[in-house]
């Protein structure tokens, strides 16, 4: 955790996020219908209002620097979960969600992705403080994944494949064939199984382990203020859910998202160069002292993460405008299942 921080603000930030998911909570529990574009355009203004409001309380208790991390964060954890929502669209096809039981399945899921992620971004810091060269680490993942995301282009792969941990709580625990309302535990004839819907939970949160691996070191590449990543992070995962639901046909329309995503991150990861080389003490480079670099600064930083993403999807929906197949891939498919 960040020293700047008081154990206070630490506790009541996450005592505030528990209070939100239980309100959250609740309110599914009320709804027997499926969310509609109406509901879901209102609490993505919530949601991202409250982040607004968590940023302005920032810039007014710890300063322009803290808040301008904080924003910069946030958008691009924000925009790395729309790539997500790719994969998120093809699991809830996969497992046939029904539409009125999906709203809770991204919920509990995202809540386990935030818990793994905190223990990720735990670590992070830990190792950031003690090794400066995991700087040069996490600089290597990005690019890495910025190429990879160059390469993919506008292809996303429509097949889920279930990784190693889902596959092995298939084996450890009996799955019923088919969903009991929303129920993730049911008895049949004195046995007690595990539904789909506590599956395709564990699938959601454990994917989404898989996106932290890019998006935890971006993050990184901004701030290394522990409160801040750890913030920006449960800001974005909290308001993705109803996004999943309010972006509808737009998703398959952000046809060059993976190109803009490749920018950002391609970006962040040299930002995270000139950082590893400023802080620089390896004993084989520069004889251990830091390196006379430029460092590019969370307003440059901001300027250039907004300006890209509004540039890929502008020039997006212009192309699926002109070319109406070019939104021929991943559709909402599971939204539609009843």
């Amino acid at each position: 955790m960040s020293t700047s921080v008081p154990l206070a603000a630490w506790i009541a930030t996450i005592v505030g996020f528990l209070v939100i998911v239980v309100l959250d909570l609740a309110v599914i529990a009320r709804r027997k219908e499926a969310v509609t574009i109406r509901q879901a355009t209102l609490w993505v203004v919530v949601y991202v209002s409250l982040a607004a409001v968590f940023a302005g309380v920032l810039f007014l208790w710890r300063g322009g620097t803290s808040g301008g991390e904080f924003v910069a964060g946030y958008i691009t954890e924000y925009s790395l979960s729309v790539d997500n929502l790719f994969v998120f669209v093809i699991i809830m096809a996969a497992f046939k969600v029904p539409a009125v039981h999906q709203h809770r399945v991204l919920l509990v899921g995202i809540v386990i992705a935030l818990v793994m992620r905190g223990i990720f971004i735990a670590v992070g810091a830990a190792a950031i403080h003690a090794f400066s060269w995991v700087f040069y680490i996490f600089a290597v993942v990005l690019i890495v994944t910025a190429v990879n995301l160059a390469r993919q282009g506008t292809e996303h792969d429509e097949e889920f494949k279930e990784n190693f941990a889902l596959r092995g709580l298939r084996r450890v625990l009996p799955v019923t064939p088919e969903f009991h309302g929303a129920r993730s535990f049911v008895k049949i004839d004195g046995k007690r199984w595990v539904t789909p819907m506590l599956v395709v939970m564990f699938a959601i949160g454990s994917t989404d382990l898989l996106f932290a691996l890019d998006s935890i070191p971006a993050i990184f590449g901004l701030t290394q203020d522990a409160y801040l990543v750890f913030t920006a992070n449960a800001f974005a995962l909290m308001g993705l859910r109803q996004l999943y639901f309010l972006l509808g046909g737009l998703l398959s329309k952000l046809v060059y998202l993976s190109y803009g995503l490749s920018v950002v991150l391609g970006f962040i990861g040299v930002k995270l160069v000139l950082h590893a080389l400023h802080e620089n003490n390896l004993p084989f480079l520069n004889g251990g002292q830091p390196v006379p670099v430029p460092e590019i600064g969370i307003g440059l930083s901001l300027s250039v993460i907004v300006g890209v993403l509004v540039v890929t999807t502008v020039a997006s929906l212009i192309a699926v405008r002109r070319n109406p197949a070019l939104a021929g891939g991943v559709e909402r498919e599971a939204v539609a299942t009843a």
